[in-house]
């Protein structure tokens, strides 16, 4: 395990963080080096076509490729497709003048690009997306080469983005693993359930500070942005090569057990038992917590929505063997408060 990867983990990473940005435009290169010339802990590589890009990628230790779609030779949908399999790792953006919808599709789907950015870019824009790129592929590559102890370091580091959710992810894997073993899962799924928790939100890297910490109701693109994390957290932990149970684990935990969840509206069964179960967990937790958008709600609040969710969000059966652990949880809570009133007072 890499001595870096500690209790001080930081997504700066380490080392030279290479990006290389494809483009047949000189004009659209040279704007690009003006751009970050001042990033000084970021190498700039640039090509001019599909083809250089993929040799500068064979020879460099390439961590994000940004490109144009519209390359002579091969497109940059293709490129990106091609550098996934040479170097999983890589993090990939495709920027393109033309919007239209198959694009971006296939973007996603082929290509499994990260972000797709639209010509011309407002400068600002595209430097945040570049560092949340950079900042993924820390995470992708840690978590590549990490021990169990050094997964909750690094969902600790994600969670730095948000602090009303600091030790959100611990917890969430502590009340998961301890409803799988109530529920009678082999030890192996327990181990998968634990880290599902530690990394459920792991896609909130992709997701800009601005939108995770607005203090009220979120607009539709704002919207649109946050349900897209259980997908790039999913993608994030296929790159790093856990387990399938775990990336589904992290792409579902925001499915509902009626069918209303996203990002794909699965319901009941066809959502991983290991799922559901985080799923639960994650909701329990985050009902406990302060929130931008609202205060921490009481315990009666908490068994009232819990017990309201049952049968729409939540699984029922494991509702009801989660029960014994979430009035632990409680009881816990207020003998905890009630010592500290207690103190105060004396």
């Amino acid at each position: 395990m890499p001595d870096r990867l500690n209790q001080n983990f930081s997504l700066k990473g380490s080392g030279m963080r290479t990006v290389l940005f494809v483009d047949d435009e000189a004009s659209v290169l040279h704007a690009v080096r003006q751009l970050f010339s001042d990033d000084a802990d970021m190498r700039l590589l640039t090509a001019s076509s599909g083809e250089e890009a993929l040799e500068i990628v064979r020879k460099e230790d390439v961590w994000l490729v940004v490109s144009d779609n519209h390359l002579p030779g091969i497109s940059g949908i293709e490129l990106l497709e091609r550098i996934r399999h040479i170097s999983p790792t890589t993090g990939r953006i495709l920027m393109t003048a033309h919007a239209d919808l198959k694009t971006a599709i296939d973007a996603i789907n082929i290509s499994e690009a990260f972000r797709f950015i639209v010509k011309p870019w407002n400068n600002d824009e595209l430097k945040n997306i570049v560092h949340e790129g950079l900042d993924r592929s820390v995470v992708v590559r840690e978590l590549a080469h990490c021990e169990e102890g050094s997964i909750s370091s690094i969902a600790q580091a994600i969670e730095l983005k948000d602090p009303y959710t600091r030790g959100h992810c611990d917890r969430v894997a502590e009340y998961a693993s301890t409803l799988a073993m109530k529920v009678g899962l082999p030890e192996e799924c327990i181990v998968h359930v634990k880290y599902g928790g530690w990394l459920h939100d792991c896609g909130k890297i992709g997701v800009p500070e601005a939108v995770l910490n607005f203090p009220g109701s979120l607009d539709e693109p704002s919207l649109k942005i946050i349900h897209r994390h259980p997908l790039w957290g999913a993608d994030v932990a296929r790159q790093a090569g856990f387990h399938p149970d775990v990336v589904k684990m992290i792409l579902y935990h925001h499915e509902k057990y009626d069918g209303s969840g996203y990002p794909y509206g699965l319901k009941a069964e066809e959502i991983t038992i290991e799922a559901r179960i985080v799923s639960i967990a994650d909701v329990f937790d985050s009902l406990r917590t302060r929130r931008p958008y609202r205060a921490a709600c009481t315990t009666d609040q908490i068994r009232e929505i819990m017990r309201e969710m049952s049968d729409t969000f939540f699984d029922p059966q494991l509702m009801e063997l989660f029960q014994d652990i979430a009035e632990e949880v409680l009881n816990e809570n207020a003998l905890r408060a009630a010592t500290h009133r207690r103190i105060l007072v004396g």
